[in-house]
């Protein structure tokens, strides 16, 4: 297993092929359908979007609210398909990886293609197991959604594929 801390480089995304079971260590953030609707909104219109897209790995995760004493609640991957809309807009504007479950469309595997990109794939029905990985969660935009506000997760050694690789090979065709 290939263990990489975030950001990742290019050389470290063309590392990898389809298939691979990586670790990753650093930061994330969460967003999931009304984010990426939002953030594609103020990009559209001229505005700064509420979080550096450039190097950006973002999980699509609407974590349930912690329980005293905890950092987050259950944190599993949602379905990717729902960001298919959005997902090239913020690749073209730097989101270098994506983390979720289940199939892309074309012009998202396209998107990871032409800019060097990764979609990782993370275990569905598993979101009790994947807060064990969260070191640290703090909200960072968009409140009013919320367990949809985006979030930015300090994670710990979380075990992932690689659903899709920068070539465009894809564990899921």
């Amino acid at each position: 297993m290939k263990r990489f801390d975030l950001p990742l480089t290019d050389d470290d995304i063309r590392s990898l092929k389809a298939g691979d079971v990586i670790e990753l260590n650093g930061f994330v953030y969460t967003a999931r359908d009304a984010a990426h609707k939002r953030i594609c909104e103020a990009l559209k219109s001229g505005e700064k979007p509420p979080i550096e897209l450039n190097g950006a790995v973002i999980y699509y995760c609407g974590p349930t609210p912690a329980r005293d004493g905890e950092i987050i609640g259950s944190c599993g991957p949602t379905t990717s398909a729902r960001m298919d809309d959005y997902a090239p807009t913020l690749i073209e504007r730097g989101a270098k990886v994506m983390i979720g479950k289940g199939k892309r469309s074309d012009a998202v595997t396209d998107a990871v293609k032409r800019n060097c990109g990764l979609y990782l794939a993370a275990i569905g029905g598993a979101g009790a197991l994947l807060k064990s990985y969260v070191k640290r969660c703090e909200l960072v935009a968009y409140p009013d959604l919320g367990c949809e506000s985006i979030y930015r997760l300090q994670i710990e050694n979380m075990q992932l594929i690689v659903a899709t690789d920068c070539r465009g090979n894809s564990i899921l065709k």
